[in-house]
């Protein structure tokens, strides 16, 4: 090769020494399935690409128009050999393919729990798990340890060969949590639920970031993922729990609204029903859980006298996200008192009100309601019946 073409390589060799193949190594069994599957794929499909590139370059030097030693036959139309050789060569793939993708659909499932820890190893079910859960803020991420009582923002850890499942859910807009040294990409989305089931088997730190764009932070919504040895993680949740701050429902309000390129922070206390009140979207002081309104709906409804049963928001997502073009901001009013929100207690466990009405979303017949008015109505207290 001569020196201007190996001159003229050089930008490529430079801008390829950026690239970073953790897709390619990744630290756990769950990653190292899926880079099976992507090089496996990668294999089966070449096996069709590259011999179609060679015979194109042969084909067109071989019967190229100065080439008078070719065979010339303008009456030719068919061939059944190579009919089958075309069609029978890429189904075949397509076959292997299909069943590779059946097979990796099932057994990578992100809601299905792990049956080993890697290749070798099956998973010890005497020990627990570790459970986080994981939320996408504006733009940033926490994560709540709800076996440990504590909380980060953008620091991620968990201890080798441990099992880890995580509770996936968003603020306001979709996010997209990724660790490309864990696992695949899951979707976080306000409202809802999703689950991922990885395992981390090398100690290290490691990039997570989100995959779907969702604002003007978007660019600084990363953290650091470590995965720490048990004496390790252990330090490492002590060092947590010593930081002091407290994360609550007002606290959380705070750290919801908007802002870009945050630091590490840490909380050694975290409301125990934090998540669920930022799953059912239910944060904010009176304002009726998600859980609670399907369980109203799945009753029947307020009918005629639920419709006023709203009130203003003077904090909403349209706000603290800055449109200054969204509707009026405004909530419906919680039925039930925050001391015992619905879903946080069971039936046989809720004491009859001072007056006749049941609770909703208790399992027991749905009461009418007066209408309200934000007027007069406080904040967190259930609303008269009128029956």
């Amino acid at each position: 090769m001569s020196r201007l073409k190996i001159l003229a390589l050089l930008p490529l060799a430079v801008a390829l020494s950026g690239c970073n193949y953790i897709v390619l190594a990744p630290a756990g069994d769950i990653a190292a399935q899926q880079r099976d599957l992507v090089i496996i794929s990668t294999v089966l499909m070449l096996l069709i690409v590259l011999p179609v590139m060679a015979l194109t370059v042969l084909f067109a030097w071989r019967y190229r128009q100065s080439n008078s030693s070719a065979r010339y036959e303008p009456e030719w139309d068919h061939s059944t050999k190579l009919e089958l050789v075309i069609w029978s060569a890429p189904l075949l793939i397509i076959v292997c393919l299909g069943a590779l993708t059946w097979m990796g659909t099932h057994l990578l499932d992100p809601y299905r729990t792990l049956g080993r820890i890697h290749a070798e190893r099956a998973v010890d079910q005497s020990k627990a798990p570790l459970e986080v859960d994981v939320v996408a803020l504006d733009w940033k991420w926490l994560f709540i340890y709800p076996d440990y009582g504590i909380a980060t923002v953008n620091e991620l850890a968990a201890p080798v060969d441990r099992p880890i499942t995580f509770r996936i859910t968003a603020s306001s807009v979709m996010n997209s949590f990724y660790i490309p040294a864990l696992a695949g990409q899951i979707y976080a989305m306000p409202g809802m639920e999703t689950k991922l089931h990885a395992v981390v088997n090398h100690t290290g730190t490691y990039k997570g970031f989100s995959a779907n764009y969702s604002g003007a932070g978007f660019s600084g919504m990363h953290f650091n993922f470590q995965g720490l040895d048990d004496k390790g993680f252990d330090a490492w949740i002590a060092s947590t729990k010593s930081a002091g701050g407290s994360l609550g429902r007002a606290e959380y309000l705070q750290l919801e609204k908007p802002s870009q390129n945050e630091p590490v922070r840490r909380y050694g206390t975290v409301d125990a029903d934090l998540y669920r009140l930022i799953l059912n979207m239910c944060v904010e002081t009176g304002k009726m859980c998600q859980s609670e309104m399907m369980a109203i709906d799945a009753k029947g409804g307020n009918g005629h006298e639920g419709l006023n049963n709203t009130l203003p928001l003077t904090y909403d997502k349209y706000a603290r996200r800055g449109t200054v073009l969204g509707p009026e901001p405004s909530f419906v009013a919680g039925t039930c008192t925050p001391d015992a929100p619905q879903g946080a207690a069971t039936t046989a466990s809720i004491k009859a009100p001072t007056d006749t009405a049941p609770l909703i979303g208790a399992g027991l017949k749905r009461p009418s309601f007066t209408p309200l008015k934000s007027s007069s109505f406080f904040l967190g207290q259930r609303p008269k019946s009128d029956s």
